[in-house]
């Protein structure tokens, strides 16, 4: 999951609970001391969450279906798509309600060094919004691929992204049920450890 379903599963919590969902992934290491409480306890939520959707069976699935040569990268392609499709569920207000909420938590504090170029391009260019439309979130998943060393796998996947669409659609029915039930935050959390 990226930003945006990261973000829906944790709308109930803290702002400092939803930034720690959002820059998770900038963050290496067990050791979050550093971090305020609410955000430490929002990067373990965005790690068991990743955890959850690593191991679900629509993701295996969907990633041995990856030609062999790029199914080492489908993880990263596939998390942008799950975006991609939550913003085909989620009704316009609500969804332009959480963007906000997301552009407004992580514009409040400098993100953390791996994020730290990526997050201001992120809100000024509208990503959030954008990856609705088809062709930004494929052009989206060859930029990533852009900056990676060696060839760009990631733009060699898009054609056969392209072609499962469907079927991606599918799978990620699956999944944000599943992910839903098990990992949403209904309230703000409490008794994480640190």
């Amino acid at each position: 999951m990226n930003f945006l379903a990261h973000a829906a599963l944790v709308r109930a919590g803290s702002d400092d609970f939803l930034y720690g969902n959002l820059i998770a992934d900038g963050i290496k290491g067990p050791d979050l001391s550093g971090w305020r409480e609410d955000v430490a306890a929002g990067v373990q939520h965005h790690r068991r969450v990743d955890a959850f959707v690593d191991a679900h069976p629509a993701v295996l699935a969907a990633r041995r279906r990856a030609p062999p040569a790029q199914r080492r990268y489908a993880a990263i392609a596939l998390d942008i798509l799950w975006d991609h499709f939550l913003l085909q569920e989620l009704e316009v207000k609500e969804r332009d309600v959480l963007i906000q909420r997301c552009y407004r938590v992580l514009e409040r504090e400098r993100a953390p060094a791996r994020l730290e170029q990526m997050i201001p391009a992120l809100v000024r260019e509208d990503w959030l919004h954008r990856y609705s439309e088809r062709d930004f979130t494929y052009r989206a998943i060859a930029g990533i691929g852009s900056r990676l060393s060696g060839p760009n796998r990631l733009a060699e996947l898009v054609p056969h992204l392209r072609q499962d669409h469907p079927r991606l659609a599918e799978d990620f029915q699956q999944l944000w049920g599943d992910v839903r039930q098990v990992l949403e935050v209904n309230r703000a959390p409490t008794g994480y450890s640190r």
